[in-house]
C-alpha cells in the first residue's frame, strides 16, 4: 500500500519518519532486480532492500540491448541549503513512473561529511527520496570506505618509501627488489582522507619523532569523495579499467621532476583489490518503487561530481528514461557531466532538467544570504515577485549553459509550500519568453502524484532532434579550455594565473600525456564566480587559478579556483547533534 502524502507532509513529518514509514511496503532487493530485467546471479543482496549489480556479468548480457533515453539533472546557482536536485530526481522518477514509464534513476552516494555537518543526507526529501534512508546515509555497502583504504594505503606506501629510501643505501633496497624512486618530498601531490569535514587537518606535519617513526613531512587530510580513487570509480568503464587506472596516480615527482605513479609503488593491484567491490553499482528504489542506482561521490565543486559511467550505462539498458543527476548547479555540474562524464562514456543526453526555486531566485535578487541553522530572512516568508524577477538572470544564463550542449532544458520550479502563484508566474511567464520548457513540481509535497506535469514536459523534450557538441576539443590547450569555460559557462572576462599555477599548467602543456587531458574545475558552487559571495550573473570579474593540480589515473588535469579547499569545514551547529539511536528498537532517528 502505497504512502499517502497527506499524511505525512501537509502533518511536518521528517524525512527520517516518512523514510521509516515506507520500509513495510518496500519491494525486497531480489523482488526490485528482477523486476527490472536483472537475473538472480546478477543480485547481491545487502539486507533485505539494498543490492549491489554484478556489473560485469550484467553488462555482458545486457550491452547489446537499446539505450533509454537519457536525462540530466542540473540546478541554478544554490543557495547554501541547496535547492533540492535530488529530491527532484526522484520526484521526477515517480512521476514518469505514475505514467506508466520503464524509468529509472541514478544518484550519488552521500559523503559523511555533509550528512553530519549542514546539509544532511542527499536522498531528497519529502514524499520524493531514495530509500533506506539510514544505511544510505550511514555507508551503504562500503563504497566510500573502500575509495578511503585505497587511498590511505597508497599514502601509506608512498611514505614508507620515502623513509626507507632515506635511511638505506642502495644495496639494501635491491635485496628487496626495489628501485629507488627519489621521491621529492616537497612535491607530493596526495594527502591522506576521511570522510568527515575537519578543518583542523587541512596542513598536518607527519613522521614526528624518530627514524622508525617515519618521513618528516608536511602533509594534508581531504574528504574522502573529493579522492582521486572515487572520480576513477566515476569514470572506470570495467574493473580491468579501473586496476589501470588506479595505477596512472600520480602520487608525486621525483627529484629530476619525473611523475611517480601509484604503479611504480607496486601498490595499485592492492588498491585494486580493495575497490574490486565497490565497482558493483548498488541498488535501492524511490519511495513508489521505481528502482535507483546509487554509485560513486558527491562535491561537484570539488570533484566530478557524478554517478558512475556503469551505473549509467546498465540503467539505460534496463529502462526506457534513465535519470542522473550531476552535482550543484549548471556551471559546474552539467559543465562536467557535458565534457567530462559524455565524453568518456560516450552517452549522449537526450534533455536537462535545471532545477530553480523561488527562494533562489530571492537570494539572487538581493535578498539575504540565507544560512544553515539561522532562521530565515523575512523575505523569504513575505510574497515578493519583484524579487523573484530580479533573480531570473541566474536560472536564464543556466539555462543558455544547457543550450550550449545542443542539449534541451526543462525548467523545473521545484514547489516549496510558501510559494505564491504570483511569484510562479513570473518564472513560468520568463522561461516561456525564453523558449525553455516549464513546469512546477510539487514532488516534495504529494510525490510522482505533484510530478506530472514535470514528467510530461521531461518525456516531451527528450522527443526533440539532440544536436549535442562539447564545448573543447581535447587538442584546445588547456590554458585555451579555461579561458573557454570561464568565459562561455561562468561570464567572466578572463582568467587570472598565481605563479606556481601558471608554471604548472603550462608543465602539463608541454607534456603529450597530461596535455590531452580532460579539464576538471575546483570552484565555489555558491556563485558564478570564484566569490560564493557575487550573486545573480555577476559581471565585470575574472577567474583567478591560484593551483593546478594533475589526477593521472581520471585523466584529469585540475585549475583550483580561488580559496576553495578539499576539506571543507565544520560548522558550529552539525547535522549530528540532531542525529541518535532509539536503544529500544535500535532504529536511527534524525537524518534529514
Amino acid at each position: 500500500m502505497a504512502l499517502k502524502w497527506q499524511d505525512f507532509t501537509l502533518k511536518g513529518a521528517k524525512d527520517y519518519q516518512i523514510a521509516e514509514a515506507a520500509e513495510p511496503h518496500l519491494a525486497r532487493a531480489r523482488e526490485l532486480g528482477l523486476g527490472i530485467g536483472l537475473l538472480d546471479e546478477e543480485i547481491l543482496p545487502h539486507g533485505h532492500h539494498i543490492a549491489k549489480i554484478d556489473y560485469m556479468r550484467a553488462w555482458e548480457r545486457l550491452r547489446g540491448l537499446p539505450d533509454g533515453k537519457y536525462i540530466d539533472v542540473t540546478a541554478i546557482t544554490p543557495t547554501p541549503l541547496g535547492e533540492g536536485k535530488s529530491t527532484t530526481t526522484m520526484g521526477l522518477v515517480q512521476g514518469m513512473g505514475r505514467r506508466g514509464l520503464r524509468v529509472s534513476a541514478a544518484i550519488r552516494q552521500p559523503s559523511g561529511g555533509p550528512t553530519m555537518n549542514i546539509k544532511g543526507s542527499a536522498a531528497g526529501g519529502g514524499m520524493s527520496q531514495c530509500v533506506p534512508l539510514t544505511p544510505f546515509s550511514l555507508g551503504l555497502t562500503g563504497d566510500i570506505n573502500a575509495v578511503m583504504n585505497a587511498h590511505n594505503l597508497c599514502m601509506t606506501a608512498l611514505n614508507a618509501r620515502m623513509q626507507h629510501e632515506f635511511n638505506n643505501d642502495d644495496a639494501f633496497l635491491a635485496k628487496r627488489g626495489l628501485r629507488r624512486l627519489d621521491l621529492d618530498p616537497s612535491r607530493v601531490n596526495m594527502g591522506f582522507v576521511m570522510d568527515f569535514t575537519c578543518q583542523c587537518l587541512r596542513r598536518i606535519v607527519v613522521g614526528l619523532g624518530g627514524k622508525a617513526d617515519g618521513y618528516l613531512a608536511e602533509s594534508r587530510f581531504d574528504i574522502a569523495v573529493s579522492s582521486e580513487v572515487m572520480a576513477v570509480l566515476a569514470l572506470a568503464s570495467d574493473l580491468g579499467d579501473l586496476r589501470e587506472r588506479l595505477g596512472r596516480i600520480i602520487v608525486g615527482y621525483d627529484w629530476g621532476g619525473r611523475p611517480v605513479t601509484a604503479g611504480d609503488l607496486e601498490v595499485a593491484g592492492a588498491m585494486c583489490a580493495w575497490m574490486a567491490g565497490a565497482m558493483n553499482p548498488n541498488l535501492m528504489q524511490t519511495l513508489e518503487g521505481q528502482p535507483c542506482f546509487v554509485h560513486a561521490g558527491p562535491f561537484a565543486n570539488i570533484a566530478i561530481g557524478q554517478s558512475s559511467i556503469v551505473a549509467d550505462r546498465l540503467a539505460l539498458k534496463l529502462s526506457d528514461y534513465h535519470v542522473t543527476e550531476s552535482g550543484f548547479a549548471a556551471d559546474i555540474g552539467f559543465e562536467k557531466f557535458w565534457n567530462l562524464k559524455c565524453r568518456y562514456s560516450g552517452l549522449v543526453p537526450s534533455a536537462a532538467v535545471v532545477v530553480a526555486t523561488v527562494r533562489a531566485l530571492k537570494c539572487h535578487g538581493g535578498a539575504p544570504v540565507p544560512l544553515p541553522g539561522n532562521p530565515l530572512p523575512r523575505e523569504y516568508g513575505a510574497p515578493s515577485p519583484a524579487l523573484v524577477e530580479k533573480g531570473l538572470p541566474n536560472l536564464l544564463h543556466h539555462v543558455r549553459t544547457v543550450r550550449k550542449s545542443g542539449v534541451s532544458p526543462v525548467v523545473c520550479i521545484n514547489g516549496f509550500v510558501s510559494d505564491t502563484p504570483d511569484e510562479i508566474a513570473v518564472i513560468r511567464r520568463a522561461c516561456e519568453e525564453a523558449g525553455a520548457r516549464v513546469a512546477v513540481s510539487e514532488h516534495w509535497l504529494k510525490g510522482g502524484e505533484g510530478a506530472l506535469e514535470l514528467a510530461d514536459a521531461v518525456r516531451d523534450a527528450c522527443e526533440e532532434r539532440t544536436d549535442f557538441r562539447f564545448l573543447y576539443d581535447l587538442s584546445l590547450p588547456h590554458r585555451e579550455r579555461v579561458e573557454l569555460i570561464a568565459r562561455e559557462v561562468y561570464g567572466a572576462d578572463g582568467v587570472d594565473y598565481s605563479p606556481e599555477a601558471a608554471a604548472k599548467l603550462a608543465r602539463f602543456q608541454e607534456d603529450p600525456v597530461t596535455a590531452a587531458y580532460g579539464l576538471c574545475m575546483v570552484k565555489t558552487h555558491l556563485s558564478l564566480s570564484g566569490d560564493p559571495m557575487l550573486k545573480g550573473v555577476p559581471e565585470g570579474f575574472r577567474l583567478f587559478v591560484r593551483d593546478v593540480l594533475v589526477y593521472g589515473g581520471a585523466g584529469f588535469v585540475v585549475p583550483v579556483v580561488g580559496a576553495i579547499s578539499l576539506m571543507p569545514g565544520m560548522c558550529s551547529d552539525p547535522a549530528y547533534r540532531q542525529v541518535d539511536v532509539d536503544t529500544a528498537t535500535g532504529k536511527v532517528k534524525g537524518l534529514f
